[in-house]
């Protein structure tokens, strides 16, 4: 891996797949009493949150706990940033304090690239979100979780996606989860296919390397995943559809598109979701869903990227490859 994790699309296969059979192994550990690992004790990871945010900032935390680092929470609301404070001097202020690692939300796309390559800290940088733009470990979890449903857990380790159909329904453009997941699920040799009404596509899609289609019931007899996505109101200043009964109309799972779908395939969403718009209560509900899977594997695939990021580090700054439970 390279020393920051920004974009889904700086992993190479062998990246990505190291990464998931990592994550394999600290599911491994979530399985016993006592789940935790001496990995990065000693070790303090900053998660920067300039953006409001429960399901990833929790993850991470727990992550990181669960790997044995001091934790510390800064939250834009209320801190100094409120009062004017820029990136830099933030950045610079966890500098001063010996940071080992920053994990970053922003609502400003690149806002996580500038912090790897600016100087300001000497510390490993994981992009947590910024703007419409990537969210590599949401991409990551919704590989892994792909991985153990489609392939299973043990006969997963060391395989890819290659031959698996994802479908990816919904508000596309305002979506740095779609974004992340075609460049990740690509590089792991998945076809993925977008659905979405052509207001919700951005602008140059058909240079991504996936297919497009406006028809959500033609998708779904040949997908081993839909992965339904949130539509994002509070990123939005026009009416991108007529009204929310003829999107869902148009683009809603419910159970008779769900029975359309072959026999082992599984529902996905990173959350949160809209119950009644996007998804219904009767598919979100079934056991082909697997967002609470989702939730749980996040931890798991978080806790491999910090391991990996971190706790391969000697004091002299070289890495060397070690076991998880080392």
């Amino acid at each position: 891996m390279k020393r920051h994790l920004i974009s889904a699309a700086d992993l190479t296969r062998d990246d990505a797949v190291h990464i998931l059979d990592t994550a394999e192994e600290m599911a491994r550990v979530g399985d016993r009493t006592v789940k935790k690992l001496p990995a990065l004790r000693g070790r303090t990871v900053c998660n920067l949150f300039f953006e409001d945010s429960t399901r990833t900032r929790i993850s991470f935390e727990a992550a990181e706990k669960r790997l044995s680092a001091d934790v510390i929470n800064f939250a834009a609301k209320g801190s100094s940033v409120s009062k004017g404070e820029s990136l830099k001097d933030t950045a610079q202020t966890l500098a001063a304090m010996g940071v080992d690692a920053v994990v970053i939300r922003h609502s400003a796309s690149g806002a996580p690239y500038r912090l790897a390559t600016s100087g300001w800290i000497d510390a490993p940088v994981i992009n947590a979100g910024d703007g419409t733009h990537q969210h590599p470990t949401q991409a990551l979890l919704d590989a892994f979780t792909m991985r153990r449903r489609l392939i299973g857990p043990d006969a997963g380790l060391g395989q890819d996606l290659t031959g698996k159909h994802v479908t990816i329904v919904g508000d596309v453009l305002h979506s740095r989860v779609a974004r992340s997941n075609v460049d990740l699920l690509h590089t792991l040799g998945a076809h993925v296919t977008l659905v979405a009404p052509p207001t919700l596509l951005p602008v140059g899609v058909e240079t991504w390397p996936c297919e497009v289609s406006y028809d959500l019931d033609s998708a779904l007899p040949k997908a081993d995943a839909v992965m339904m996505l949130r539509v994002q109101r509070e990123r939005m200043n026009a009416a991108f559809f007529p009204t929310e009964r003829e999107y869902s109309r148009r683009y809603g799972l419910d159970g008779d598109r769900m029975a359309k779908m072959p026999d082992h395939a599984i529902v996905m969403h990173p959350g949160p979701m809209v119950r009644g718009m996007e998804i219904t209560a009767e598919v979100a509900d079934s056991e082909r869903c697997t967002v609470t899977e989702q939730v749980a594997n996040g931890v798991f695939t978080r806790m491999a990227v910090l391991y990996l990021l971190l706790g391969g580090k000697t004091d002299g700054g070289t890495t060397h490859e070690r076991t998880p439970g080392e």
